[in-house]
């Protein structure tokens, strides 16, 4: 039997889980009054946890990427602790039917499993709204973010040098 994440399993928000380190994290999807809240959680990001040049660097690069993934048609998870967003997750439509995979875990709260909550709920609600391709991107070096895509029943679909592109058919 495979320890692949039963797809059944994806859940729409919004849903609180308790991480490994025992806090307990709220999921939902992002309302526009939380914008800055995101945009904080982006500019406290380290330079070691950036991946194909996202998220920007400074401010204004900053929300200016965020105006395109939060856009019209885009579906958006946050992840709350303690009042702040500690976490993102972003289906943004490819100009096809199909839709990009991206996530973002501050890293104090890497490794606890949020990352892994944050994608069955993104992934939920692209179920729930009928989503039917998902691709994602991912550096090949990336071990723990394949394993988790891998783990979820993403599909190896492309290999370069740099980046391993995956994909999910919800239907």
């Amino acid at each position: 039997m495979s320890d692949r994440t039963d797809p059944l399993s994806f859940l729409s928000p919004p849903r609180t889980v308790t991480d490994a380190e025992g806090r307990d994290i709220e999921l939902r999807e992002l309302a526009p009054e939380n914008k800055e809240h995101l945009v904080e959680m982006y500019l406290a990001f380290s330079p070691e946890d950036r991946a194909q040049g996202i998220p920007p660097i400074d401010e204004k690069d900053t929300r200016k990427w965020l105006e395109l993934v939060i856009g019209e048609g885009n579906f958006n998870i946050v992840a709350w602790h303690e009042g702040r967003v500690v976490g993102h997750a972003m289906l943004v439509g490819d100009g096809d039917e199909d839709y990009e995979l991206a996530i973002f875990v501050l890293q104090a709260y890497q490794g606890a499993g949020i990352g892994t909550e944050v994608l069955r709920t993104v992934l939920g609600l692209g179920q729930q709204a009928n989503i039917d391709r998902v691709w994602l991107s991912v550096e090949r070096w990336n071990s723990p973010a394949i394993n988790l895509y891998e783990k979820t029943g993403f599909e190896r679909t492309k290999n370069t040098n740099f980046e391993l592109e995956m994909e999910l058919e919800l239907d």
